[in-house]
């Protein structure tokens, strides 16, 4: 099913469709005599059960490496091209649980990261520091048991945790090759010392280091799966496992990540859903606050505007007129003459005049099919043409 169709009408069963509208991924409407519609709410992905599995692509169907590339990128710059196996192993599932049991090999294959951590505990006797403050807060006048503070190097470790949550839940996803669930479950067994996880924590903190270096692309999967993905092992209700992206956000989070990466290269600073006035008021309560995408500042005055539209101006119920509106407003309360509108997809840049004044709308097509290097070349390429017209503008004394 593509993200913009107008749903389908399936047989299911009641459970199957409890499960596909709890992921949030469609909406589940019964139609009688077993019959249920099912309709995109914006959202792709996959939801699988041990009887179905349905999938929303997005509407370029790009393939899972660029998904994975667009959301590895927007939770750390640098996340790798070839972090998945997606060309090689068919099936998003498939594709996922083959490609971290890969990296998740290949990071523990000199053995079992270990690292230093810092445990506080009550001893009888002198372990690393006393923690002063503890000691006379929680046992005034008392000598033992001390409270204590020292480094263990242990594989307790965030970079272990993270790894061992991420194959525990792709393990409980429903029909993974045995071979492949075989694997997910040695490799965990490796990581049998580490603490589990708990349910909706926070992931731990981790750091990129020289030491760590081949965890790298084990963690930025893992990361992307516990963020994105959840599995269910049954407990009596049906097992099913859900991979869910608002691809809007995703598009969006990474024309602004990207686009202040390729600006660091010239001078000035770029702020992120910078939050302009848009109307004059006295009053806190009257005020109009508009949020462009990303604004480029030069000297502490805005200069360019952008915006990232996941839904273009060719989508069904997509209004061009209404993103150029919001350009104009951007311009107007921002005093900048050249906006730029990203969308996905292929095609030529166009600019478009407002009639009765001096601001462009520039559109700006992002090819998200193209490998990843290619498509950091585009925003590159925005970028330079946008620094291009701020100095073509400054010769102009605008």
């Amino acid at each position: 099913m593509d993200e913009l169709s107008h749903g389908v009408v399936e047989r299911l069963d009641a459970g199957s469709a409890a499960s596909l509208n709890a992921s949030g991924l469609v909406k589940v409407s019964p139609l009688g005599l077993g019959l249920f519609r099912i309709e995109p709410v914006g959202m792709v992905g996959s939801v699988r059960t041990p009887v179905l599995q349905l999938d929303v692509r997005p509407k370029q169907r790009i393939d899972l490496t660029r998904l994975l590339f667009l959301l590895g990128y927007v939770g750390d710059q640098g996340f790798r091209e070839d972090a998945v196996t997606a060309e090689e192993v068919p099936g998003l599932w498939s594709a996922l649980a083959e490609s971290l049991a890969q990296l998740a090999d290949r990071a523990m294959s000199r053995g079992v990261l270990q690292g230093y951590l810092t445990v506080d505990e009550s001893l009888r006797t002198v372990k690393g520091r006393i923690r002063i403050s503890d000691q006379i807060s929680r046992r005034p006048g008392m000598l033992v048991p001390l409270e204590v503070s020292y480094d263990e190097f242990t594989e307790d470790i965030a970079e272990n945790r993270i790894l061992r949550a991420a194959l525990e839940r792709m393990s409980q996803v429903p029909r993974v090759r045995p071979d492949v669930q075989s694997r997910l479950r040695q490799l965990k067994g490796k990581l049998g010392a580490v603490s589990r996880l708990q349910s909706g924590a926070p992931l731990p903190a981790w750091r990129p280091t020289r030491m760590n270096t081949r965890y790298h692309a084990a963690l930025r999967l893992a990361e992307v799966i516990l963020r994105n993905a959840s599995a269910e092992a049954g407990d009596g209700q049906q097992q099913s496992a859900s991979f869910v992206v608002d691809m809007a956000k995703v598009f969006e989070d990474f024309v602004g990540r990207a686009l202040r990466e390729a600006m660091a290269a010239y001078p000035g600073e770029m702020r992120l859903r910078h939050n302009a006035l848009l109307n004059e008021a006295v009053r806190d309560s009257d005020r109009i606050v508009v949020q462009p995408g990303a604004v480029h500042f030069l000297g502490g005055r805005p200069v360019m505007v952008y915006d990232a539209k996941y839904q273009a101006a060719a989508d069904p119920g997509a209004s061009l007129s209404a993103d150029h509106y919001r350009m104009l407003a951007y311009c107007t309360s921002l005093r900048v003459p050249t906006a730029w509108i990203v969308y996905p997809g292929a095609g030529e840049i166009k600019l478009r005049r407002i009639l009765n004044t001096d601001i462009d709308v520039v559109e700006f097509p992002l090819d998200l099919s193209l490998p990843p290097a290619e498509i950091l070349a585009s925003v590159a390429d925005l970028a330079k043409q946008s620094w291009g017209e701020v100095l073509r503008q400054a010769s102009l004394g605008r």
